[in-house]
C-alpha cells in the first residue's frame, strides 16, 4: 500500500506500539519517509489492523510490529515475507534493516545477518542486520 491508503490503520498501530509499548518518543515515530515507503498491512478476519511493515526505497525494512495478542502466530513473518517479495520485483539484490535486539533471532531465521556494533536507536538497543535476495 502507499501511505495514503495505510496511514490510517498503520499510523495509529505503529504508535500504539512503538509509543505506548516501547516509549519510543512520539515526534519520531511517523517520519518523511512514510510517504516514499510501500506498506505492508495485516488484518484479522474482522478486517482490524494486527500488524505493519515498509519497505524504503533503497531496499530497507522498517518499522514492522504487530500487536501483542498476535505475536508469535506467524504475522511478522506474513508482511517480512511480503516486503521481501515487493523488494525483489523492485530490482533489489540485498535487504537491510535495524532489528530492536530482542528481535535479531526472528530475523536471523529469515536469513538475515548480524552486520557491525549494536547501537541505540530511540532508547533501544539495535542491530542492523542484511540479507542478499
Amino acid at each position: 500500500m502507499t501511505w495514503e491508503q495505510a496511514q490510517p490503520v498503520a499510523g495509529p498501530l505503529r504508535f500504539a506500539i512503538f509509543v505506548g509499548e516501547q516509549n519510543v518518543p512520539a515526534g519520531i515515530e511517523l517520519d518523511d519517509l512514510d510517504a516514499k515507503c510501500v506498506h505492508a498491512v495485516a488484518f484479522d478476519v474482522d478486517g482490524k489492523a494486527i500488524g505493519t511493515g515498509r519497505l524504503l526505497p533503497e531496499g530497507e525494512i522498517g518499522r514492522l510490529a504487530v500487536v501483542k495478542e498476535w505475536r508469535r502466530r506467524g504475522i511478522g513473518a506474513e508482511i517480512l515475507e511480503a516486503l521481501t517479495a515487493e523488494a525483489r520485483k523492485r530490482g533489489h539484490t540485498e535487504l537491510v534493516l535495524s532489528a530492536q535486539l530482542q528481535a535479531t533471532e526472528f530475523y536471523r531465521g529469515y536469513g538475515f545477518a548480524p552486520e557491525g556494533k549494536i547501537y541505540e536507536d530511540a532508547g533501544i538497543l539495535h542491530q542492523k542486520m542484511r540479507k542478499n535476495l
